[in-house]
């Protein structure tokens, strides 16, 4: 991609005009990426230490929303071996169901993006299936899959699908013309083309996919968990409910909350690295 942009005429050995050029002439300095990562604690811990003290003042009813204090005191109680049974199924379930929902995200998708053919046949459908709401998934994969652990699995990965199927199609769509040009006078074709040009250019928008399919993955894990589950953290939000526990439901909330973040996190992780020749505005941001 590198060579490409190159002889598409930002040569880095450029005439020495170019490079002599006035200073207010030149791109503005680049973003300097994000502030220090305590900072994205501050709102949590007041809004933790601000429900804490309304609580404690009588200013809320603690039997509808019970203190911080509380809710971790009853996580505590479950125990550590339980607890852990729980988070331990929802990781896995949402591993699994991620991953294959992106993987079948980015044959298709790389398909339909780069064959008009393909896009004329499959995009309609895929759009239509989008638009329905994962509950109405339920009954139909319980009918077709039972109530073992295949239709949670399914209903997961079909949320994570869509978010990485939209944004790989137009992300290949939207590859500059000129560029693709340039591969192919550079004799690239096929599967030259795609590595060289096509992949580069669509792959800051196809990370994009991939986290908005991984937040996905988590909504639909509750959905999914309702599915006969014994365990998960979205069984340990119904039994909460079922029993009254506003304590456990919070708690099986914020541990689906932190979970989600730690996962969005690794997967920017691995964008940054991916993407550490694109010098974009706040490209080193998470």
């Amino acid at each position: 991609m590198t060579d490409l942009i190159l002889a598409h005429g930002f040569d880095r050995h450029a005439p020495a005009e170019r490079s002599a050029a006035p200073a207010r002439d030149r791109p503005p300095a680049p973003h300097p990426g994000r502030g220090p990562a305590w900072l994205g604690l501050v709102i949590p811990l007041l809004a933790l230490a601000g429900l804490e003290l309304a609580v404690r003042a009588g200013a809320v009813p603690a039997h509808l929303l019970p203190p911080p204090s509380e809710v971790a005191g009853a996580l505590h109680a479950l125990g550590a071996a339980e607890l852990w049974r729980h988070v331990g199924a929802s990781v896995a379930r949402v591993a699994i169901g991620f991953g294959l929902g992106a993987v079948l995200a980015v044959l298709v998708g790389a398909w339909v993006g780069l064959s008009p053919r393909a896009a004329a046949l499959l995009d309609p459908s895929i759009q239509g299936l989008r638009a329905i709401p994962s509950l109405a998934w339920v009954p139909l994969l319980l009918l077709w899959m039972g109530i073992d652990e295949a239709p949670k699995i399914t209903l997961i990965a079909i949320g994570a699908f869509f978010p990485v199927y939209l944004n790989l199609t137009a992300a290949i769509v939207h590859v500059d013309r000129r560029l693709v040009e340039v591969g192919r006078v550079h004799g690239l074709r096929g599967w030259g083309l795609v590595r060289h040009v096509f992949l580069p250019a669509a792959l800051p928008e196809l990370f994009t996919g991939l986290r908005g399919g991984l937040g996905l993955a988590w909504m639909f894990l509750v959905a999914a968990e309702l599915i006969a589950a014994t365990r998960g953290l979205g069984y340990l939000l119904s039994d909460g409910r079922e029993t009254g526990r506003a304590d456990i439901m919070l708690g099986a909330i914020a541990l689906l909350g932190l979970l989600g973040k730690i996962s969005d996190s690794a997967l920017a992780l691995i964008e940054r690295r991916a993407l550490h020749w694109h010098d974009g505005f706040g490209s080193t941001r998470a």
